[in-house]
């Protein structure tokens, strides 16, 4: 058997008895050596005392341990009686000797609880039992016969001190008075049993009373160990006292020389008379084990006669509860109702449910004690079991498969007789329940057939209620089935002689005679319906035609009253001449017109005359129209007298046109002159601007003789204001013999005052800037090329964009990098310093002129400094900042 030392084993949290317990157990072997350890934790660091333990519990000699008191020399000597442990059988997982080594309390609690298990535990061996369980088993046949003593565990079964006291009295009785002992008093019982096993039995004290009764559990392993060492001190040792007689040793000899008297007694004298002691106490050992072994067998033959006598009680209680239960399950006695079946289906209900269930658990639990019986009896050699006639296995197999088979019999047959009577009443309810339906339908519908209520209705309701009537007619045919359902099921209830017959015939009469009256009146009413519904709809179509015709017409008469009295406008003489020649064309579609409203109106008069032959009540309202031929009468005069008033308005519209017509050609002529005039000058001012041409003085010249042109051309401008005021008043809007307007022409004449005197200052500007800062005419024209390059739409003004353009176009090196991203923003602060988002041309100029760097670098004041001299690293540094510029 081995013992596995698991890191489960060695982490557990070991408590302070247990340090306690575990260092009594180990001096209880290492004073043998003469030696002994104070501290559990300190003092098997080096591992020589735990060698020292291993070679006395085991009485083997381990290696030769390091007597050096390096780290590593420790190491090894614990690595040595790990060796040794690990030889006798024991797996050590996760105790090494470097935790010893350094004093893992828990790992070396684990070690010495893992040496207990090996040494001391694992050896007892009590009727095939070992270890742990031969130890309990051990302790439970020594404490037997002692009162108010139970061993079932290694912890609350000690915990009153008196399991300990009784193992002491059942081997020496002479040191222990047990009947004096009481269970209420475990302080006196603990102490008592330790300080006798310590003096007389040299059992060191390893627990501690009081820790053990205040410990809701004492430590397993505590226990285990110090009880151990009484089986150890107890093994083979013979029962005294009340308990088992001890048989004093036959005397060998007559003559007991008296040995204090000699100095040293005969050896083969000693030897003999000590034999005698081993064969009495080895003679009680073995009566004592044929005697457990004599009450296990009585045991089992007990149990045996037990579980004989409860299958024969088992089986007859069985097989008589079936004998009771097949009468009433062969039974088939009814009242032929169906309140009546269905009260014994819910009695076999209520038996399958509570009855049935314990007989089947009562028969499980029959042959399952009758198996483990022949097991038990085949076990032991014995002969098999044969039950009482009539009782056996077989017997109640049989009995409990014909009461299964009458029970499937009798559900069967309440199942069909519940089936046959639901369905007889069924019927019943069946026919009650169609013939309320059918009652419930034809409540009110002879009433209603007899109905004179489709004389006052119109075409419409008229339709609606003969759909209705068909829809009726329907129904009733899809009825005919439900009444010869009823007269089907009636029949059956006779048939199956149901108790309620003439209740059921009377009322199936009553339904097929009011049938037939349904039939006959649906005829009539159908006939009279038709007869209506043609004098209707003959009137319905004159009604019809007459809308179809009137909408129309009337729309014509209100879209030609509109038209004719409509205000329009015009601006050209072909739009009045097309006004003119649409009236001429509509005049002529005016004797159509004429005949139409004839026919109209004599629809009207032939619907009067049918109304008034027939007294159709209503008959002169048109459903489809709200027109009336009043309506129609009215409009068509009014048409009448508008015509020859339209023609009278088109005639002074046709004069007014005229006029406008010559006024136009009058504006036109002018705007033709002046518009292209316009358009030259700004065209010669522009490119004066660009600065391309001669000198700036030059150029200042040309501006002001421009300017004084303008002035001078002004009275044109005046005469197209008032001709255009005179077309204003005639509202005229467009002109097609020119594409110039008064708006265009004004604002195109504004635009060249704006950009003559522009110019003329920004000539005059550049003059003095050439002039302060001593810039060459070509500088200035390089300056002024580069700037209008990028000026795309010659506004005088450059965007970021194109100021950056222009700079790369002069000859500056600015990076696509983040760094010269922010020398070009620094560059744009000081050329739009308002951050206004354009460059003008001055800015752009100082900028570009040597003396406006000049004028802004401070002066250098660094060692050595010349007079006059000038900081340009400063300077950069302020306007580009840390770059190679």
């Amino acid at each position: 058997m081995k013992i596995l030392a698991c890191r489960t084993l060695a982490g557990k949290l070991f408590r302070l008895p247990d340090m306690a317990t575990f260092t009594a157990w180990c001096n209880s072997h290492l004073r043998k050596a003469g030696t002994s350890i104070d501290n559990i934790e300190e003092d098997f660091r080096n591992g020589l005392k735990l060698m020292l333990l291993l070679e006395v519990i085991s009485g083997e000699t381990l290696p030769k341990p390091d007597r050096g008191k390096m780290r590593f020399h420790k190491i090894a000597n614990v690595n040595k009686a790990l060796d040794f442990i690990a030889s006798k059988g024991v797996h050590l997982v996760s105790i090494g000797a470097e935790e010893i080594v350094d004093g893992n309390l828990k790992m070396t609690l684990g070690m010495i609880w893992t040496i207990i298990l090996r040494f001391a535990i694992q050896d007892i061996s009590v009727e095939e039992m070992t270890a742990k369980e031969g130890l309990l088993l051990w302790c439970q046949r020594k404490t037997a016969p002692y009162k108010n003593v139970n061993v079932q565990n290694f912890h609350l079964s000690f915990k009153d001190g008196l399991a300990f006291c009784a193992l002491i009295h059942r081997h020496r009785p002479d040191l222990i008075d047990y009947s004096k002992l009481s269970k209420d008093n475990p302080l006196e019982n603990l102490n008592t049993a330790f300080d006798v096993a310590e003096k007389y039995l040299d059992i060191p004290r390893m627990l501690d009373p009081d820790d053990l009764i205040n410990t809701p559990k004492p430590d397993e392993r505590a226990i285990m160990t110090y009880v151990s060492c009484y089986y150890h001190a107890f093994q083979g040792a013979q029962q005294v006292g009340n308990v088992t007689h001890v048989p004093e040793p036959t005397r060998q000899y007559t003559y007991v020389p008296n040995y204090n008297n000699t100095a040293l007694p005969d050896e083969r004298a000693v030897m003999t008379y000590v034999s005698s002691y081993y064969h009495c106490f080895s003679g009680a050992q073995k009566a004592e084990t044929a005697a457990n072994r004599i009450c296990k067998v009585l045991k089992v033959n007990q149990e045996n006669e037990r579980l004989m006598e409860e299958y024969e009680r088992l089986a007859s209680d069985l097989l008589e509860w079936i004998r009771r239960t097949m009468p009433w399950l062969n039974s088939r006695q009814a009242d032929n109702s169906l309140a009546g079946v269905q009260k014994k289906l819910e009695e076999y209900r209520t038996y399958r449910r509570k009855h049935k269930p314990p007989r089947v658990e009562q028969k499980a639990k029959l042959e399952t004690n009758f198996n483990t019986l022949q097991t038990k009896l085949r076990l032991s050699n014995r002969p098999a079991y044969l039950p009482t006639e009539g009782k056996t296995v077989a017997d109640i197999a049989n009995a409990w498969k014909g009461l299964e088979l009458a029970e499937k019999a009798f559900e069967d047959w309440l199942l069909a007789e519940t089936m046959r009577l639901e369905r007889l009443e069924h019927l019943a309810q069946k026919f009650k329940h169609k013939a309320d339906a059918h009652e419930d339908w034809t409540r009110g519908k002879e009433e209603m057939l007899q109905s004179q209520d489709f004389r006052q209705c119109k075409l419409n309701e008229l339709k609606a209620l003969k759909k209705k009537h068909e829809a009726f007619e329907s129904d009733l045919a899809a009825h005919q089935d439900r009444v010869e359902q009823i007269a089907a099921i009636a029949q059956e209830l006779n048939t199956l002689e149901y108790h309620d017959c003439i209740s059921v015939n009377a009322r199936c009469q009553r339904i097929c005679d009011q049938w037939d009256r349904l039939g006959a009146l649906t005829q009539r009413r159908r006939t009279a319906l038709d007869e209506a519904e043609r004098i209707l709809e003959k009137i319905d179509i004159l009604h019809l035609e007459f809308a179809k015709r009137a909408a129309p017409f009337n729309n014509w008469l209100d879209g030609t009253r509109e038209d004719l009295v409509d205000m329009f406008i015009v601006h050209t003489m072909e739009e009045i001449q097309g006004l003119i020649q649409a009236h001429d064309q509509f005049k002529a579609t005016l004797g159509e017109a004429d005949k139409e409203f004839n026919l109209i109106v004599n629809l009207v008069r032939e619907v009067e005359s049918i109304v008034k032959q027939h007294q159709i009540p209503g008959g002169l309202e048109n459903p489809y129209t709200t027109l009336t031929a009043s309506d129609m009468t009215r409009k068509w005069s009014d048409v009448r007298q508008l015509v020859p008033q339209r023609d009278q308005t088109l005639a002074n519209e046709l004069r007014k046109q005229q006029n406008n017509e010559m006024l136009r050609r009058q504006f036109a002529e002018k705007a033709n002159v002046v518009g292209p005039w316009i358009e030259r000058q700004m065209d010669a001012v522009t490119a004066i601007g660009m600065g391309l041409q001669g000198s700036l003085e030059d150029q200042l010249h040309r501006l002001k003789e421009y300017e004084q042109a303008v002035y001078a051309y002004k009275p044109n401008i005046e005469e197209l204001e008032k001709i255009h005021q005179a077309v204003q008043e005639s509202m005229i809007f467009e002109n097609r013999y020119t594409n110039y307007t008064m708006e265009t022409l004004r604002v195109g004449w504004e635009q060249l005052l704006t950009s003559i005197n522009r110019n003329i200052n920004e000539v005059e500007n550049q003059i003095l800037t050439r002039d302060s800062k001593g810039i060459s005419q070509e500088q200035l024209n390089e300056f002024r090329s580069s700037f209008n390059h990028f000026d795309k739409n010659r506004t005088g003004r450059l965007t970021p964009e194109e100021f950056k353009s222009c700079l790369v176009s002069l000859g500056y090196s600015i990076g696509k990098d983040r760094q010269g991203e922010m020398d070009f923003q620094r560059i744009l602060a000081v050329v739009d310093p308002n951050s206004t988002g354009y460059v003008h041309f001055d800015a752009f100029l100082d900028f570009m002129t040597p003396e406006y760097c000049i004028q802004r670098m401070p002066p250098y004041k660094g060692p050595n400094a010349i007079p006059g001299a000038l900081d340009y690293m400063s300077f950069s540094t302020a306007l580009y900042g840390e770059t190679d510029l």
